[in-house]
C-alpha cells in the first residue's frame, strides 16, 4: 500500500507553513508515499452553498488556507521520492496558461512526481470572486482539460472553446513526465463520473473516519466508473484511485490505520491520502501522527 499525507495547509496547521519543508522531508524519511494539497480560495461568511454542496455552512477549519502551488513547490524541493498531488485543485477557477505554468514548474522541480487532481468545487462565492459563472463550471472543466492537454503536448500551443481561449504561443517548457502529467479527477455525481471515465487517469473519492466509511458505496461508485469507462471505449484498469481519508477530531491513530486496512482489503484501493487537519493542531503533531499511522499500517 501507498500511504500519503496532507501538507500543512488548513486550520491551525496553516499557521505553521514555515515548517512545510521539514514536514515533507520527515514524511519521506518515514516511508510516506505521497504529499498532498487541497484548495480553498475563500470560505464565505454567509455561503449560498455549504461544504461539499450540502447545507449552508463551511467548517471553520477551512477559513485559513495556504496556497497549494507554493506548498507543492516547497515539498518538491525538499524531497526526492514521494509523489506530489492535489486532492483537489478547483481547476476551473484558474486561467489555463497560468495553471499549466504553475504545475509544469512543480513537475520539473520534482523530476516528474506530480499527480494533479482537479475538481469543479461547490462554492458559488469562489466563482464570484474569480468573475466566473458557477453554473457552467462543469463545461469549463472539460475545456480546461483540453487546453492543458494542448499546452502540455504541442509547441506552438493554442486552444479555443466556448469559454476558454488560448492564443497560439510558444510553449517549449514541458513537464518532466511525458506526454503530460496524469489527470486525476474528483467525482460524485454521474455526470462527473462520466468525465472521469472519458478523461481521467485517476479517480479521487473521499471517506471520513470514523463517521462515514461506506465501503459498499465505494464499490458501487467504482463499478459505475468501470461501466462508464467501457462505454467510452476505455479499459477501466488504466484509471487509478487515490482515496482521501479525512480524520474527525478525537479519532485514534489505531482507528485511522484500521480504516485504511479495511478499505484496502475490501476494495483493492492501494493508495491513500490521510488528512489530519480536523484532528491535529500543529505541524509537529501532524508529523508524529503520520509516523504512527505508517507504523500501525505496516504492522497489519
Amino acid at each position: 500500500m501507498k500511504i500519503g499525507f496532507a501538507l500543512p495547509q488548513f486550520h491551525r496547521q496553516a499557521f505553521g507553513i514555515a515548517q512545510t519543508s521539514a514536514f515533507a522531508s520527515a514524511i519521506e524519511e518515514a516511508g510516506g508515499a505521497s504529499l498532498w494539497v487541497g484548495d480553498r480560495n475563500l470560505a464565505a461568511v454567509n455561503p449560498l452553498v455549504g461544504y461539499g454542496g450540502r447545507g449552508k455552512t463551511i467548517p471553520e477549519e477551512l477559513n485559513p488556507a495556504a496556497d497549494p502551488f507554493v506548498l507543492l513547490g516547497v515539498a518538491a524541493s525538499a524531497t526526492s521520492r514521494v509523489l506530489l498531488g492535489s486532492h483537489v485543485l478547483i481547476a476551473p477557477l484558474y486561467p489555463p496558461v497560468q495553471l499549466a505554468r504553475s504545475l509544469t514548474t512543480i513537475d520539473l522541480i520534482s523530476g516528474g512526481r506530480l499527480l494533479p487532481g482537479f475538481g469543479v468545487g461547490w462554492s458559488p462565492e469562489e466563482y464570484q470572486a474569480a468573475g466566473l459563472n458557477f453554473t457552467r463550471r462543469g463545461a469549463r472543466m472539460d475545456e480546461l482539460l483540453d487546453a492543458l492537454d494542448a499546452i502540455w503536448t504541442t509547441d506552438p500551443a493554442q486552444y479555443e472553446g466556448d469559454q476558454l481561449y488560448v492564443p497560439e504561443h510558444h510553449s517549449p517548457l514541458k513537464p518532466a513526465r511525458g506526454p503530460r502529467p496524469p489527470f486525476y479527477l474528483g467525482a460524485l455525481s454521474e455526470r462527473a463520473m462520466r468525465r472521469v471515465a472519458r478523461r481521467g487517469d485517476g479517480w479521487l473519492p473521499v471517506v471520513i473516519t470514523p463517521s462515514f466509511v461506506d465501503v459498499e458505496s465505494l464499490l458501487a461508485q467504482r463499478a459505475l466508473l468501470d461501466e462508464l469507462a467501457r462505454e467510452a471505449g476505455r479499459d477501466p484498469g488504466v484509471i487509478d484511485t487515490v482515496l482521501r481519508v479525512n480524520i474527525e477530531a478525537g479519532t485514534s491513530t489505531e482507528k485511522v490505520a484500521d480504516t485504511v486496512r479495511e478499505v484496502h482489503e475490501r476494495t483493492g484501493i492501494d493508495h491513500f491520502m490521510i488528512d489530519s487537519m480536523y484532528d491535529v493542531e500543529t505541524v509537529e503533531g501532524s508529523t508524529d501522527h503520520a509516523r504512527r499511522v505508517l507504523e500501525l499500517v505496516a504492522k497489519g
